[in-house]
């Protein structure tokens, strides 16, 4: 039987997603969720349960997080940071045979192509914005960015 508590949690998180429809089946109890105006239907195959990390955990994760922010942003206050401009896939090189378009320490111009962002089966090319050196490079290659995500440091000249 699912709690009155756990139910309103649930309503919460698929109002605040993307997904139109869950449903969750517990100890013979059966509950859908299914947000108004849906058109499409969805198949979820069953995944494990994850438990959540204890409280205390979490409440340490942060604190260590926190505690490092600090002393990147000071370190980091005279470097420019390339963001995102999309969301999307990142790609350090134009194909997988290709070297990639700039590796640490190498210098570049604001209109050096440093990276791809793939979106929407679209290849975007994104350039420096700035004229200096790659002090880091903050993302892996085929890994997912979010907009406003930091991908570079350059050391402006």
């Amino acid at each position: 039987m699912f709690k009155l508590n756990e139910i309103k949690e649930l309503i919460k998180l698929v109002d605040e997603t993307s997904v139109h429809e869950l449903e969750i089946e517990n100890e013979g109890t059966r509950l859908m969720i299914r947000k108004p105006g849906k058109t499409e239907v969805v198949q979820v195959a069953a995944a494990p349960v994850v438990q959540a990390p204890a409280p205390a955990a979490a409440a340490a994760v942060e604190l260590t997080q926190e505690a490092k922010a600090p002393e990147r942003k000071a370190a980091d206050s005279n470097l420019h940071t390339i963001a995102s401009p999309m969301v999307g896939t990142f790609y350090r090189a134009s194909s997988p045979d290709a070297g990639p378009f700039v590796n640490k320490g190498d210098r570049v111009s604001d209109k050096t192509v440093v990276c791809i962002i793939e979106a929407m089966k679209l290849m975007n090319e994104i350039e420096a914005e700035v004229k200096g050196e790659i002090v880091d490079i903050l993302v892996e290659n085929g890994q997912l960015v979010e907009y406003g995500q930091p991908l570079f440091l350059v050391k402006p000249e």
